[in-house]
């Protein structure tokens, strides 16, 4: 399975990235050895994902949400959390 998947950083800054392994992504940012980005931002929590069964439809929703105003991600997070479960 193939998963695009957001993380909040400890700055409240949200990244985007796709992955096969989500666990082993997130420990990996957690780390510092997932990306630049997340490295000086630690720790990062994952807050949303989704799942495919493709790399290319992963790598696809990855460029669409990062294509996403702050708020847009807000809200796709804030229904993930719902969908979960949580509040």
């Amino acid at each position: 399975m193939n998963y695009t998947y957001l993380v909040r950083c400890q700055d409240g800054s949200l990244y985007c990235g796709w992955t096969n392994r989500l666990e082993e992504r997130v420990k990996a940012h957690n780390d510092g050895k997932g990306a630049k980005y997340t490295s000086s931002r630690r720790p990062v929590e994952l807050v949303y994902y989704e799942s495919f069964p493709t790399k290319k439809e992963a790598m696809s929703r990855e460029y669409a949400i990062k294509r996403l105003n702050r708020e847009q991600k807000l809200k796709l997070i804030m229904n993930f959390e719902r969908k979960q479960g949580h509040s």
